[in-house]
């Protein structure tokens, strides 16, 4: 079992849309975690609109609090703007992804946001060897 964490700062927009993605690209020996170093009360509506359009829901999905068990357990670390609040364990793959935060912008601009995630999560999956059919 491969296990993939994404992290930015609300757990609210990119961390979540990423999950997402590799929840519906990836294949079942993927476990996939998303948190936030201060996540948000609930999720973006735009985020949850843009999902939406592709055929995703996220709309029951909740921001969470990232805990080091969380670091811990996963194979490879996605960070998405949260600076150093994401404890370093040696042997993880960590990767720093500088994608806009979706918060305040416009349905037209998270959609760019979700198509880049998209093919970011395609590729992280294909170098993990996890890509679904």
């Amino acid at each position: 079992m491969t296990s993939i964490l994404f992290v930015c700062v609300h757990n609210a927009g990119r961390s979540q849309m990423a999950a997402a993605f590799a929840r519906s690209l990836g294949s079942d020996t993927l476990e996939v975690l998303s948190a936030g170093s201060e996540p948000a009360s609930s999720l973006n509506p735009a985020v949850v609109a843009a999902m939406a359009e592709v055929g995703i829901d996220i709309a029951g999905k909740k921001p969470r609090l990232l805990e080091t068990d969380d670091v811990r357990v996963a194979d490879a670390v996605i960070t998405m703007g949260c600076g150093d609040a994401c404890p370093i364990f040696p042997g993880k793959r960590y990767e720093d992804w500088e994608l806009v935060d979706p918060a305040g912008q416009s349905l037209e601009v998270v959609r760019g946001i979700r198509d880049d995630i998209r093919g970011r999560v395609a590729g992280l999956l294909e170098s993990l060897g996890v890509r679904g059919g």
